[in-house]
């Protein structure tokens, strides 16, 4: 395991005694700084069930021994200090997969960022040349910062598509068939590293709670909106999986009774009303031209008419579908993601709008709707992430 972990292990003290009480707390805020990255202490009282007291007394003596360090930062308003877990020379990879792109951050345990880039894919790329460059993306990042490989813990990936977790393997539904059929064992065989892979939407959601403006937060839906539309779910503090792994196929909720069918075979699915593929044809249709997401962005910002019309649809279907489920969780928060988080309330309002409409009252008045404090990189943070939250059960 890691350099820090071992430094808190090693010379345990004699089970029952005082020192074994303490060292089994430093062991919990351990454990909790890796599975939700820098928290306050406050974060970590309530998050390990210790005292502030105990929190404090321990947080001083871990940033003595060189396990932690300390800042000052505001939260909600009041003074605090926030604690993270020191550089152990421990390098956590998070890899994202798009329909165009491959995005790759190098991070440390303490949730610290130290190389990222993305390159352009083309469309329908085939999916071992895009293993290929990947590869070799990530070689060319660890040389230029000087990093050995031996200091790669594991590959987080993060796939556009429903993976069952029995196997490791992307399944029929992926918004990119090239990946349907890829499983754990292909990865590794291209990394040359151990690796996790998730589905992209629920690495966003643990990106957020994490990573974003949102740490601490137990409820929560992360949705992305791209070509298909697919939603992460933290419930209880923890991301939900469900059976087999598929879970958060929001764009596969039927929302229009005698709509067109869909790819799954079903009709009327939000993705066949709402994703970016059916605004871009909707506007390049009017527009006699071809209409890219940034184009909605901009035309959307500009207050087009055309394309608030498009995009007021839209948010108002998935506003609708995020309801169904809202009723059913009941979550704090929804975060949407994905090329259009440009738009800002230009989206926001219809999809609040859909919520207010089809959720019960008390729900709808008192859930969040924001855009992703993330942008692009929430799903390789949240490849990272899981790379990181690995290491608890390796130290377990």
């Amino acid at each position: 395991m890691t350099a820090t972990s071992g430094s808190l292990v090693r010379g345990a003290p004699n089970p029952g005694s005082q020192g074994a009480l303490r060292h089994l707390n430093q062991e919990r805020l351990f454990e909790f700084l890796l599975s939700n990255g820098p928290s306050t202490q406050a974060e970590l009282a309530r998050g390990t069930g210790l005292s502030t007291a105990t929190v404090s007394n321990i947080v001083r003596d871990m940033a003595a021994k060189g396990v932690v360090a300390t800042s000052p930062v505001n939260s909600s308003g009041r003074r605090a200090l926030l604690v993270r877990l020191t550089d152990t020379g421990d390098i956590a990879v998070g890899v994202d997969f798009g329909r165009r792109h491959v995005r790759i951050v190098l991070a440390t345990l303490g949730y610290e960022v130290l190389a990222e880039e993305s390159v352009v894919l083309p469309l329908g790329y085939d999916v071992s040349e895009s293993l290929h460059a990947a590869a070799g993306l990530l070689d060319r990042l660890l040389e230029a910062n000087g990093f050995e490989r031996q200091a790669v813990l594991a590959v987080g990936v993060g796939v556009p598509g429903p993976i069952d977790r029995r196997t490791g393997t992307v399944i029929q539904g992926a918004i990119l068939p090239e990946w349907v059929g890829v499983n754990l064992r292909d990865l590794e065989d291209a990394f040359h590293f151990p690796v996790v892979v998730d589905n992209d939407a629920n690495l966003g959601a643990l990106a957020e709670v994490t990573w974003g403006q949102n740490r601490g937060i137990r409820n929560l839906i992360f949705v992305k909106i791209g070509t298909g539309i697919g939603a992460g779910l933290i419930l209880n503090g923890q991301p939900y999986y469900g059976y087999l792994g598929i879970t958060g196929e929001l764009g596969h909720t039927p929302v229009a009774e005698h709509g067109i069918i869909c790819r799954c075979g079903n009709r009327g699915c939000l993705e066949t009303v709402a994703s970016t593929t059916v605004m871009l044809d909707s506007l390049s249709r009017g527009s006699g031209t071809t209409v890219s997401t940034a184009d909605i962005v901009a035309g959307g910002l500009a207050r087009d008419p055309a394309t608030l019309r498009v995009v007021g649809d839209a948010g108002a279907a998935i506003g609708k579908a995020i309801a169904n489920i809202a009723n059913i969780i009941n979550p704090e928060i929804v975060l949407i993601g994905g090329p259009l988080s440009g738009l800002g309330d230009t989206l926001l309002d219809p999809i609040r709008h859909g919520i207010m409409q089809n959720a019960i009252p008390a729900i709808g008045e008192t859930t969040t709707i924001r855009m992703s404090s993330l942008g692009d990189r929430a799903e390789s943070l949240g490849a990272a992430a899981i790379v990181i939250q690995s290491a608890i059960a390796a130290h377990d």
